[in-house]
């Protein structure tokens, strides 16, 4: 109890029925938000996501337990929890609502804190609105890695092995422009890869390798006067949320670079680029093999 039997005695008989009705709808917010980031957690698209999430579950446990310590001082009775809200089942419009739920608890939490005469009372729904705006502050910058990652899923669609892909035909400008984007992304995925995870062995050979790739389509460009295309790739990276899905990220990644580049192969293009590129294709099929290796050890 965060409360001693006199301060209980003083203030029950005095306390406003506002107050503790107020107190009450608070609690089953709490109970509401626990449950809802339960499922969040659970839909998380990376493990960063979700242990921050828990993390900020915690904080709603700790918040259920301390209003409802108050609420038990003030009325005598320990209170009932029910699921006030709904929340979404799906992750996008989960985080939105959970945004928009932690602005409006620190408003409510601020009032209580207003109305309350106790200092205990006071202090506690003051550092709870604080935690919540953090909590906000969590949840809008998921909202707007959201938004990025849809948009980049969009423009991934016609950017390096996804665009040669999908194209209708295929001129040699727009061949090299796939083909070194391609690259790009790879080393753009393998840099974000090594950064999040640290230096493993096998990204940090590959990423060279993808790096000689760049270097060796370079020359192309300029023998067939095609504009270099600029490197947009970072934007289009996203973050695994584990070593394994690290290695299946490796794995998607030269499946579609290597069906690009036997795409291009089928084509009639000059000898030096065919050259190239099948150098290139079967250096991605050993990178392949690394990290289907990689993906079964788990």
């Amino acid at each position: 109890m965060y409360f001693n039997q006199q301060w209980t005695a003083e203030h029950r008989p005095a306390a406003d029925t506002r107050l503790i009705k107020d107190i009450k709808k608070a609690i089953n917010a709490e109970y509401s938000a626990i449950a809802c980031y339960e499922k969040l957690a659970g839909n998380a698209p990376t493990q960063q996501e979700k242990d921050r999430i828990l993390e900020i579950q915690k904080d709603e446990k700790r918040h259920l337990k301390e209003f409802s310590n108050i609420y038990t001082a003030l009325t005598g009775s320990k209170p009932s929890y029910k699921i006030t809200e709904t929340c979404p089942d799906n992750y996008k419009a989960g985080i939105e609502f959970a945004f928009n739920d932690e602005q409006g608890a620190v408003d409510t939490y601020l009032d209580i804190a207003d109305k309350a005469q106790d200092p205990v009372i006071k202090e506690r729904f003051r550092r709870a609105a604080s935690d919540e705006q953090n909590h906000a502050v969590w949840f809008l910058s998921f909202i707007q890695k959201n938004a990025r990652n849809t948009n980049s899923r969009r423009q991934n669609v016609d950017f390096g092995a996804k665009g040669a892909l999908s194209a209708a035909s295929l001129t040699l400008p727009q061949i090299l422009t796939y083909a070194l984007q391609d690259e790009y992304l790879a080393q753009a995925r393998y840099n974000n890869i090594i950064g999040t995870f640290g230096n493993i062995r096998t990204f940090v050979q590959i990423k060279e390798a993808e790096l000689r790739h760049i270097n060796a389509l370079l020359p192309l460009f300029q023998r067939y006067q095609v504009p270099v295309p600029a490197d947009t790739s970072q934007s289009l990276v996203t973050t695994p949320g584990d070593i394994k899905g690290a290695y299946a990220a490796g794995v998607q990644g030269e499946i579609d670079n290597i069906a690009m580049y036997d795409r291009f192969l089928s084509l009639n293009i000059p000898s030096d680029v065919r050259m190239v590129f099948t150098q290139v294709r079967n250096a991605s099929v050993n990178h392949l093999a690394a990290f289907e290796r990689g993906l079964a050890r788990g």
